[in-house]
């Protein structure tokens, strides 16, 4: 989840050029948990800072909702909460802003130990 326009649009062009299949979301916590549960993704992208929260909040209420497996969750910022993202429960934490690569590879390394 990225709330700024911008952003998620290059996310998910990157991402659809990569092969992976993106799902963008826009709007409440209530509701990005609810999609989640519908489409069941593989790998969440979750800002730190978002305009309807924190992001850890809904990391959080994601871990508790989710139905196993819950997908890896990869947390982003400018600013560098690596720690705080992993000790709540993220399976990874990229500072903004990075190369294409290092997102693209962070999927790719995960993906490999996906249960389909």
């Amino acid at each position: 989840m990225e709330d700024d326009f911008t952003m998620r649009s290059l996310l998910q062009t990157l991402l659809e050029l990569e092969g992976f299949e993106v799902l963008a979301f826009e709007g409440g916590s209530g509701q990005f948990i609810e999609k989640c549960a519908e489409f069941n993704p593989h790998f969440i992208l979750i800002d730190y800072h978002l305009k309807i929260g924190s992001g850890l909040e809904l990391l959080s209420q994601l871990r508790a909702n989710y139905r196993q497996p819950s997908p890896r969750v990869l947390m982003l910022s400018g600013e560098d909460h690596r720690d705080q993202c992993l000790k709540a429960g993220a399976d990874g934490f990229i500072l903004k802003p990075f190369m294409p690569d290092e997102l693209i590879g962070w999927l790719h390394e995960r993906e490999e130990s996906l249960e389909f």
